[in-house]
């Protein structure tokens, strides 16, 4: 292991690497369940998808420990595979052989822009404080994430201010509602939200206190504290609910899809719809290249694993994940999953101490297991896994030092680009709402020189993005 990943040139070791490939994993194992859910909707084998999903994750998470060697796990992207249901297939129109024909198509455009070292031009021309702000913006959306799945949120909606996509009384609808909803805090008479406070205690604890492999070791006790509160129930552990042999089969509907007649095939046969397949392959791609972007600066930089400035060994490290990135997206695509990408969820085990490709390599070896384990895998809640995402956010927020609050033309962009992630849910489009935001104020100080030529030609991408969105 030490000739594999130098672990000792890193400043880790294998109990280390392992705890943090464990907490990285329980981070972010809820897509197995969660990704055929919202996938199968659109006609789609569930079985099938959750096979492609382990598949997706295991290729792109490879890639990061074997020829990367970086502590990142990949999977299909939660956003990108609502997009792909509710957008593509639902609203537009297209099939989910197309749309996974899209996804493929994702994939070589970053081969193309990755093998042009356009995409590592991109990251060296983003401005030291927008990175600061969108390392911090990170830790905004992972604590966010955690407060969400903790259960200490909930939304009011007026009445009529929403729209639902999808079947309401068979449950499958997607609610999208306007401004009116109105976030607010629980009523802590809920076991489950109980059991996270427990679970954020316990994690509290445990990281001030320095405690090595604290991390896991909550979210073990959590677990353990839950199924005496009967939060987990083991006695509803089924092992006929993802048959191995059910999941090969429906496999087979999906492999290649992508690449066949009904996907690739017809992608393009009718000229009138050409403009809106490029505007949406546009959408997919800019979300897949910001969140892998956005996730690698502000996980990687402050802890020295990623460089995004000069010729490096860390910046030698920034390509390898680059290109990890888009054989994930790929292999995944022709596997019959949405888009996979680099989880933010990475950034607990990195919090855990992961320093080395030997905890990607941990993450895929558990997503291989889980296929025939599953049932054993969702036996963690999402209340034991929450509290880690909240700290780890908090821990990612002290980048906003960086930013000089009292230079407006600074102030601005990095509070854009750093709260819109969470609040818009997105990591591309916080970044999206930084770069604008910046321009203009450079803009408005006269200074427009300033802006490097691909900020203003990424400006430009995501106001199509938006207005695509909008008229599609």
């Amino acid at each position: 292991m030490e000739k594999l990943f130098k672990l000792k040139e890193h400043g880790t070791d294998v109990r280390t690497e392992i705890m943090a490939g464990l907490t990285t994993f329980f981070a972010m194992s809820y897509i197995l369940f969660v990704n055929p859910a919202i996938l199968s909707q659109t006609g789609m084998p569930a079985q099938g998808v959750f096979l492609a999903t382990i598949i997706g994750a295991i290729a792109g998470t490879l890639m990061m420990a074997l020829y990367a060697n970086l502590p990142y796990a990949q999977a299909p992207g939660m956003g990108l595979n609502a997009f792909f249901t509710y957008t593509v297939v639902f609203s537009l129109g297209y099939s989910w052989q197309q749309g996974l024909a899209m996804v493929f198509l994702c994939g070589v455009i970053s081969l193309i822009i990755t093998l042009t070292k356009v995409r590592k031009m991109i990251i060296e021309s983003i401005p030291a404080s927008l990175k600061s702000a969108i390392s911090a913006g990170i830790g905004v959306f992972l604590a966010y994430v955690g407060i969400k799945n903790a259960g200490f949120i909930q939304f009011a909606i007026d009445p009529g201010k929403y729209t639902a996509t999808g079947s309401l009384k068979g449950a499958k609808a997607s609610i999208t509602a306007n401004s009116a909803a109105t976030p607010s805090l629980v009523h802590f008479d809920n076991p489950a939200v109980i059991l996270a406070l427990i679970g954020l205690a316990i994690t509290i604890i445990f990281i001030v206190k320095g405690m090595k492999g604290g991390v896991i070791i909550s979210i073990a006790l959590t677990t353990i504290v839950g199924i005496f509160m009967g939060v987990v129930n083991l006695g509803s552990i089924s092992w006929e609910t993802t048959n191995l042999g059910a999941s090969f089969h429906d496999f087979k509907t999906l492999f290649g899809a992508a690449l066949g007649s009904q996907g690739l095939g017809s992608l393009f046969s009718e000229p009138a719809k050409i403009p809106g397949v490029l505007m949406t392959i546009l959408a997919f791609s800019l979300t897949d290249i910001f969140d892998t972007i956005g996730t690698l600066i502000g996980t990687g930089e402050k802890v020295g694993i990623i460089a995004t400035t000069g010729e490096t060994h860390e910046s030698a490290g920034l390509d390898k994940a680059l290109y990890s990135d888009l054989i994930g997206t790929s292999v995944g695509a022709i596997a019959g999953t949405s888009n996979v990408t680099t989880y933010v969820e990475s950034a607990a085990g990195i919090g855990a101490g992961g320093r080395t490709g030997m905890t990607a390599l941990v993450v895929a070896v558990l997503f291989a297991i889980s296929s025939v384990f599953s049932p054993l895998v969702s036996i963690v809640p999402t209340q034991a896994t929450a509290p880690v995402l909240i700290i780890v956010g908090i821990m990612m927020l002290s980048n906003l030092k960086n930013v000089n609050w009292e230079d407006l033309s600074e102030a601005v962009p990095a509070f854009f680009t750093s709260v819109f992630m969470g609040f818009a849910y997105s990591i591309t489009y916080g970044i999206a709402a930084g770069f604008i935001t910046y321009t203009l104020v450079k803009v408005i100080k006269g200074q427009a020189k300033d802006v490097h030529l691909i900020l203003w030609i990424l400006d430009l991408l995501f106001i199509l993005d938006f207005i695509s969105l909008a008229i599609l």
